[in-house]
């Protein structure tokens, strides 16, 4: 999604009043000093600064990453959304705000039923009777961007029909323009920010809420997903209806089942509670470590249980992707801590993890250590599997280990169904089922095929490469005989000498202007100018006032520095 910066001709209404709703929310919430430091409102219109500052009293007991969260809220889809996808980067966020913003939730009334029909037919490009036979017109669930409808389809076929609410795309536009001057402010003013880079987190939301704005991005994962576990009878997966499919409307099969939290209508239907927690744990193993394409929000309300205890997945807007040496390296951190082996265990954890400083690596072994003590000297059944992970991520935090977005969402998967497992059956011990099919992912790298098909694989990277030297070192001998190759030198561990030199400079100069002050006031003193108090010229003595001033000023500094 292309998003236009916000500069004289950006000034909209629409920008202004938008923008006016989200300080008020910040005030409101105490975020004034967040505002000042930005220095907004002298950027934006002047009517701005007339936004109320008051706080509700109740805020003051919250945590700050309670009151984002309900700052969010309050400020609608787009941050909603913002705050769903930084919830999924570790990298950015303490803990204790990643699971804050986890709790994120839509509250938006439903579209009316008119305007539902408006889009669809005009998507469709026929009549919504031409098109279904029968079509609910109260909404089974209704969310930031779109709302389900049952229908039936002409031929009988009962679907659910997922329909984009109206202007949401626009809405959108203007919260990322503005979402976007607030990074470029935050870059700005804030030096810590500058890491992070703020703006590029802003465009890397709107490329994933645009594939979120189009449903045939969905309906291609539905199938894909459908195509891995084709044959797979444990698993069902809904047919999508690509004829009645565009960009803002999804058609897929209606499914009839239970939630696979509901326990007692599981029960009352016959189903086997641990059957089901053992196969969906299963289903999640195999999307990962066989797959490497995986459902990356497999809570209860999106699952269903089926007869003969089949799982069926819905809401496939939000899946996750991993690598294969991510796969791999993760198994090799679960079995190394499993077999308490702290050095590996710590290797593992760094070649899963990005980091732009080398950490302590004789700290991290005993952290890694004391984790290990801490949880696996104890029966595995007693493990809680979305604890550990949370206390690896705080290991991460502390040595500023970057764990990649699509890890954390395996992660999260992996700690969902574990605690789905054990809400179906309290026996449930996720970590013996999982050790085997790690442990089979460590194997595979030792089978004759893979090792013959990694050496292949290298020998033509390494052939590639060799091709490529040749004509690489002419291009950097053509750049430099036509002067355009340039050399960058940046200096490092410079910045307290350069802070030390900048004081020095500012107490030379101001001691200069203090010296002229108080020179120039003892001419004009001695020459008698007009006009005059008790026979001393009142501009000399308004020149010593401001010279006794600044040298008791620069005194003050100097001593606070606790140097002469």
């Amino acid at each position: 999604m292309h998003i236009r910066k916000i500069g004289i001709i950006g000034r909209t209404y629409r920008h202004v009043q938008r923008y006016r709703q989200i300080l008020a929310v910040l005030f409101r919430y105490g975020f004034g000093d967040l505002v000042d430091t930005l220095k907004i409102e002298q950027y934006i219109e002047v009517g701005l600064q007339m936004i109320s500052r008051k706080r509700r009293e109740k805020i003051e007991s919250l945590t700050r990453a309670e009151r984002v969260r309900m700052a969010l809220e309050e400020l609608g889809p787009t941050f909603v959304k913002m705050g769903q996808f930084l919830s999924t980067r570790p990298d950015l966020l303490p803990v204790e705000f990643i699971k804050e913003l986890e709790k994120l939730q839509d509250h938006v009334p439903p579209v009316e039923f008119p305007e539902v029909e408006k889009i669809i037919e005009t998507e469709l490009g026929a009549p919504l009777r031409d098109t279904f036979m029968g079509f609910s017109e109260t909404p089974l669930a209704s969310a930031s961007i779109g709302q389900v409808h049952r229908a039936t389809l002409m031929d009988g076929d009962e679907v659910i029909v997922k329909v984009q609410r109206p202007h949401v795309r626009k809405t959108i536009e203007v919260d990322l323009e503005i979402m976007l001057h607030i990074a470029t402010l935050t870059e700005r003013h804030l030096k810590a920010a500058e890491v992070h880079r703020p703006t590029r987190l802003v465009e890397e939301f709107a490329r994933t809420i645009e594939k979120e704005l189009d449903y045939t991005f969905e309906a291609a994962h539905v199938e894909r997903f459908a195509m891995q576990f084709m044959g797979d009878r444990t698993i069902y997966v809904p047919k999508i209806y690509r004829e009645t499919t565009t960009r803002c409307v999804l058609t897929m099969e209606y499914v009839r089942g239970v939630k696979a939290s509901d326990i007692e209508k599981l029960q009352q239907e016959g189903l086997d509670t641990r059957e089901i927690a053992r196969r969906g744990f299963d289903l999640i193993l195999k999307q990962i470590f066989v797959h490497g394409f995986f459902h990356a929000d497999p809570h209860p309300g999106n699952i269903f249980v089926l007869p003969n205890n089949v799982i069926c997945y819905l809401d496939f807007g939000m899946m996750g992707r991993i690598s294969r040496k991510s796969r791999e390296n993760f198994a090799d951190l679960v079995m190394s801590i499993v077999r308490r082996d702290e050095v590996k265990a710590t290797d593992a954890f760094l070649r899963l993890t990005t980091r732009t400083d080398e950490p302590d690596r004789d700290r991290l072994e005993r952290d890694v250590a004391d984790f290990i003590d801490r949880h696996f000297y104890r029966p595995l059944k007693d493990l809680d599997l979305m604890k550990i992970l949370h206390q690896l991520m705080e290991i991460a935090s502390r040595y500023k280990l970057i764990i990649p977005p699509d890890l954390f969402l395996m992660i999260k998967a992996l700690g969902n169904a574990e605690g789905l497992g054990r809400k179906l059956d309290p026996n449930f011990d996720a970590t013996s089922q999982a050790a085997p099919v790690i442990k089979s992912v460590q194997m595979q790298r030792l089978h004759p095929r893979r090792i013959g098909t990694d050496l292949v694989d290298s020998g033509i990277d390494f052939l590639h490469l060799l091709m490529e030297i040749p004509g690489e070192v002419r291009d950097i001998l053509r750049q430099a005989r036509l002067g355009r190759v340039k050399l960058e030198f940046e200096h490092r561990g410079l910045e307290p000498m350069l802070s030390t030199h900048d004081r020095i400079s500012n107490r030379l100069a101001f001691a200069i202007v203090l010296a002229a002050l108080i020179i120039g006031s003892s001419l004009i003193v001695l020459s008698g100018i007009p006009p005059k108090w008790h026979e001393i010229p009142l501009i000399g003595l308004a020149g010593f006032l401001i010279a006794g001033i600044m040298g008791f000023w620069l005194l003050v500094t100097i001593l606070r520095r606790g140097r002469m």
